[in-house]
């Protein structure tokens, strides 16, 4: 059975996208990891499988069976629940693919459906949820400590301002610290600057990957933290722009999708990792 991939990215935060609308892949964790691995793979931040909901057996029991759901694995294999810029990748491949008929629908993910919406530019906004706040925790970076907001977004942040902090200066190659009895299931950490009004700039760790280029749900718990309330932002990462909106009881993501190549993985290949 050849095995059919599409590599794209959402402000440069890149995945590999396997559709198997039957779940018929055996997408083991070091297969997963053999994908994202930038030397022997195709190198990613993740994986996107696109898959029919019904065939999920861990799929949300609330979650209609024909929904296409986002089956998304870090780098590292494991699952999580959510990631903003995966499911505008994912949107665009439903639509461009011919699985959807419309340029609004709902995906699914182990957050909950997500609604989105795909622009004639091709940009896709996203109904993010409601950000649920947590409390502060603090996480350590070369030995100098950071207090942030604990922020659910479908998935755990710690989104931290740092006012008058160089951010180029911080290390994040090597995992950053944190309270593990807060956050047991790991978290992304978000570093956060103010920039011209209404503009923030940000640079994450993901849990499962390290340093990225852009992570969807971080930019939404990055501007929870710097709004502190409801309001609109634009959150410039290293991989490009995004903006975000908060209200009492929801939050929107809009930024680009993109694909760069599509093929077929080797059956060889597959067997062996």
């Amino acid at each position: 059975m050849a095995i059919a991939f599409l590599k794209g990215h959402g402000t440069q935060n890149d995945f590999v996208v396997l559709p198997d609308p039957d779940g018929d892949l055996d997408l083991t964790d070091s297969r997963v990891q053999a994908l994202c691995d930038r030397q022997r793979g195709l190198g990613a931040d993740g994986v996107l499988r696109v898959v029919r909901t019904k065939a999920l057996p861990d799929a949300p029991a609330d979650i209609d069976g024909d929904v296409w759901f986002m089956d998304y694995r870090n780098a590292d294999g494991s699952i999580a629940e959510m990631c903003g810029n995966g499911v505008r990748v994912f949107a665009r491949y439903l639509l461009d693919a011919g699985l959807v008929d419309a340029t609004d629908f709902p995906i699914g993910t182990r957050a909950g459906l997500r609604p989105v919406v795909v622009r004639p530019d091709g940009a896709v906004t996203v109904d993010m949820g409601p950000v649920r706040r947590l409390g502060e925790s603090t996480t350590t970076v070369a030995g100098q400590s950071f207090t942030g907001t604990g922020i659910d977004v479908g998935n755990p942040h710690l989104a931290c301002v740092l006012d008058g902090v160089d951010l180029d200066s911080l290390d994040l190659t090597k995992q950053p610290g944190f309270d593990r009895a807060v956050f047991p299931h790991g978290v992304n950490l978000e570093f956060i600057t103010r920039q011209a009004p209404g503009e923030i700039r940000m640079r994450v760790h993901e849990r499962g990957v390290g340093e990225t280029r852009s992570c969807g749900t971080g930019t939404v718990a990055a501007a929870a933290a710097a709004l502190g309330g409801e309001g609109a932002l634009t959150v410039h990462i290293p991989g490009g722009t995004v903006h975000v909106t908060i209200t009492e009881d929801s939050s929107t993501l809009t930024g680009p999708a993109v694909f760069v190549a599509g093929g077929e993985l080797d059956q060889t290949w597959w067997d062996s990792v």
